[in-house]
């Protein structure tokens, strides 16, 4: 999807395309939560100690989206789990600390359970980091199932997480399903789920890759219940 359909697509509030949905599921880093600090942070700290130059923060947006069980074999080779001892290190010095949710997140999750639409998590985010930082926030309450990379055989973009999630709701899949993301990596896995793709991109910067075009786009979390039709004024928490 070229940069102007995705900027079209945004100024947009609402989208026919995106029906209501019966279940949404959120992909989790710099989607519900601001982490890209750390995880670029992280992830040029492993490289250094790898033999490997750092990446930009733009480099980092576009490359770092799979799973480290996926990633870290074709990038780092033999090595790889000598580099995955260096991530999980650094990463363990702070990141709860440094947790920030994004404007609008705890409103909208607050929004669709309190209109009985079950919610999960699915991430490429190691699994038990994964839960750690959803805990930390006091969020569990609001999923029905939270996945994170490792705890099914296949990780995103294989549609698995959702199939699980969508059967521990007894839901089947479909359009009214939401998956909500900012990278194209959440696009693909809403589409091998047959579920619709809502993504999410300010608009700064360059637009993400998106070899399928999503449903809709939208510039953040707060914009979900405009999508949804919701009137939040007054109903934020």
């Amino acid at each position: 999807m070229t940069d102007e359909a995705l900027r079209a697509a945004l100024a947009a509030d609402a989208d026919p395309r995106v029906p209501p949905p019966r279940a949404v599921v959120f992909d989790w880093d710099n989607t519900l939560v601001d982490t890209w600090p750390t995880i670029t942070g992280t992830m040029n700290v492993t490289l250094e100690a790898m033999g490997h130059a750092p990446w930009s923060a733009e480099e980092a947006k576009v490359r770092i989206a799979r799973s480290l069980r996926e990633s870290f074999p074709e990038l780092f080779g033999d090595r790889w789990e000598e580099a995955r001892d260096v991530f999980y290190a650094e990463l363990e010095r702070g990141h709860l600390e440094r947790l920030r949710p994004l404007p609008g997140a705890e409103a909208a999750l607050a929004r669709f359970a309190a209109e009985g639409i079950p919610l999960a998590v699915v991430s490429n985010k190691t699994a038990r980091y994964l839960h750690a930082e959803v805990a930390h926030l006091g969020w569990t309450h609001y999923f029905t199932a939270v996945f994170g990379a490792g705890e099914l055989v296949r990780d995103k973009p294989a549609p698995d997480a959702v199939f699980a999630f969508l059967e521990r709701a007894g839901l089947a899949p479909g359009r009214d399903i939401w998956f909500v993301g900012d990278s194209p990596v959440d696009v693909e896995i809403a589409h091998a789920a047959g579920c619709a793709s809502v993504l999410v991109w300010s608009g700064e910067g360059t637009a993400p890759a998106c070899a399928t075009a999503p449903a809709a786009v939208v510039g953040g979390c707060d914009a979900l219940l405009r999508l949804v039709g919701f009137d939040n004024r007054g109903r934020d928490t």
